[in-house]
């Protein structure tokens, strides 16, 4: 799932100030999962919208907006977006890149893209994975030292955490504390033998 955060509505103003009959469009998928895109935000981003001034000609939310087939698909869900001059998607940036290439207007974006993470137990986890092209998460134990360490480490820890906390963001567990725990829950501690090319991300001969 794709982590994202709503921008300050007086930056969206912002960024909007020179546009004006805006349709809205959001996101069925994680957006409205982490409530930065589903329904109830378009309709009060509609309403905020509207109360500061601005025009807003429709609005329509997407099963994702980031597999937005078509111009027509739009079209077909809300008609509306035909007497648009500007659109504001709801969604992370790839979402906005996808409908930015199905219509011939300015498409702005509501939302900062944060990281990839998920949703466990009602909570949502951000920085689980950092998009690398290069996963080698088995040998972490599943915990990716590249999203979760501030300094990206992937030979160990670097001895500055406090109480099991990072030494960069006291507020996080320290991604190898995490890493090491995991791996020796599932008795696979062995992994920690390996010595990886911090450069490249791949394993190092020894």
């Amino acid at each position: 799932m794709i982590i994202s955060s709503a921008k300050p509505f007086e930056e969206i103003l912002e960024i909007l100030k020179d546009e004006d009959d805006i349709f809205v469009v959001g996101c069925n998928a994680c957006a409205a999962k982490i409530h930065v895109g589903g329904e109830p935000e378009v309709l009060e981003m509609c309403q905020r919208l509207e109360d500061a001034g601005k025009h807003v000609v429709g609005w329509v939310i997407p099963s994702a907006a980031c597999s937005v087939a078509s111009y027509d698909s739009l079209v077909e869900k809300n008609p509306a977006i035909k007497d648009a001059k500007t659109i504001l998607v709801m969604a992370c940036g790839s979402g906005v890149s996808i409908v930015a290439g199905v219509v011939d207007v300015p498409v702005y974006p509501s939302n900062d893209t944060v990281s990839l993470g998920g949703k466990t137990q009602g909570e949502v986890v951000p920085e689980l994975c950092a998009m690398c092209g290069k996963c080698k998460i088995y040998y972490f134990g599943s915990v990716c030292p590249k999203s979760l360490c501030p300094k990206h480490l992937l030979n160990g820890p670097c001895g500055g955490s406090v109480k099991g906390k990072c030494e960069v963001d006291p507020e996080k567990d320290c991604a190898w504390e995490l890493i090491c725990n995991r791996l020796e829950k599932i008795g696979r501690l062995d992994l920690l033998d390996i010595t990886w090319d911090a450069e490249e991300g791949t394993e190092k001969s020894v």
